[in-house]
């Protein structure tokens, strides 16, 4: 089959969408991705381990709105010719699959105008992630347009039980769960060989990971070197953080990192922190990759105490669950410092976790399985 995706962002900062892609191209599908490059960071057309990139830049109007929830009518007008005109060129894909709410209108009009099937790739609940972001009418018109646009999908793909009992209560159509897994570097655990214990954050910076205070927390203990990697995101934020950092001798900020950096550099550490404010819906219900990149690597992981990922962390015994305060970070932070038995323990347990079921072999079967029931 040949198969178009939609993405809001570059292809090379989310890691789920590439492995999918990669994993369909593997199988015999040709594979296309239309991208918004909003830093217009890359050329328009690129293909990359045989996936073909189609990249929309801010152009014209885009560029002088302000803010990305203006552009995105744009963003799916401009989605929705560039796959129209891919088509019209012999691309004439048999489904358009959508990464996330903010290409699933581009989808529809996708669908009705060339009969493809559309599969509707949630990797969050919308409407939760922008909740403190947005105003609560927009919020509501988010979760009202996102009840609507799942009635033209053919299949849904999500990530975890929370986010699928969502949509179980908003529709019938089928939902497939494919997490963000990893693939297992080692069959066996290998400890860590730093000299200084290495606490590693990779991911979003974002306030509701507790930046930039978490640089104070963190860089504030003795005998630790603590690794920022983060997308460039809020810049704002972003540019605080790395000012921050640079106020502490054992804080490093190494900015945005290429996926496959990550992996690597996990592997490397000794603890990966991924605390949250557990008070948004959001927080609550995610799976976040980092806890996956710590299975992987037979890492332990620090996190926050009722959410989901805590509740995986402690049923998988691959980790420690605390508060989201200085004092229980720091604690958790100084009892695996001082405890290499409890690290390796913690490692051991989610790397064979990850080798027996969170894997990205097990997922990638039930995405190849869900695309033999649209032949």
């Amino acid at each position: 089959m040949k198969i178009l995706m939609l993405l809001s962002k570059i292809l090379l900062t989310d890691l789920r969408v590439y492995n999918e892609a990669k994993a369909l191209i593997d199988a015999g599908h040709k594979v296309a991705v239309i991208v918004w490059d909003r830093r217009h960071e890359h050329d328009s057309n690129d293909v990359i381990d045989d996936i073909k990139i189609i990249r929309i830049h801010n152009n014209g109007i885009m560029r002088i709105l302000p803010g990305n929830l203006l552009r995105n009518p744009f963003w799916w007008r401009r989605a929705y010719k560039t796959g129209k005109k891919l088509y019209n060129a012999g691309f004439n894909f048999d489904v358009v699959h959508c990464h996330d709410l903010d290409t699933l209108p581009a989808g529809v009009w996708l669908k009705k105008k060339t009969g493809c099937k559309l599969v509707y790739d949630a990797h969050e609940i919308f409407g939760y992630m922008v909740e403190g972001d947005a105003p609560t009418f927009i919020v509501k018109l988010i979760f009202k347009l996102e009840k609507k646009l799942v009635t033209y999908t053919d299949e849904i793909i999500t990530v975890n039980e929370p986010v699928k009992k969502y949509f179980e209560k908003i529709t019938q159509k089928p939902i497939t769960i494919v997490m963000n897994c990893k693939t297992p570097i080692h069959i066996k655990y290998k400890p860590p060989n730093n000299k200084v214990f290495t606490v590693i954050f990779i991911g979003s910076i974002d306030k509701g990971k507790l930046f930039p205070e978490i640089v104070d927390i963190i860089g504030s203990i003795d005998n630790i070197k603590f690794i920022i990697a983060g997308k460039k995101e809020k810049m704002r934020l972003y540019n605080e953080v790395k000012n921050r950092a640079n106020l502490y001798k054992n804080v490093e900020f190494l900015g945005q990192i290429p996926f496959d950096q990550v992996i690597p550099r996990t592997f490397k550490s000794d603890v990966v922190l991924h605390m949250v404010d557990s008070s948004t819906k959001n927080s609550k219900i995610t799976t976040p990759n980092k806890l996956l990149e710590a299975m992987a690597c037979g890492r332990p992981i620090i996190c926050s105490e009722n959410t989901y990922a805590g509740y995986l962390t402690e049923k998988l015994q691959c980790g420690l669950v605390v508060k989201s305060s200085p004092d229980s970070i720091k604690k958790a932070v100084v009892k695996l410092r001082d405890n290499p038995q409890l690290c390796r323990k913690f490692g051991e347990n989610g790397l064979n976790a990850a080798l027996k079921i969170y894997n990205w072999d097990k997922q990638k079967d039930k995405l190849l399985m869900l695309y033999k029931k649209l032949e």
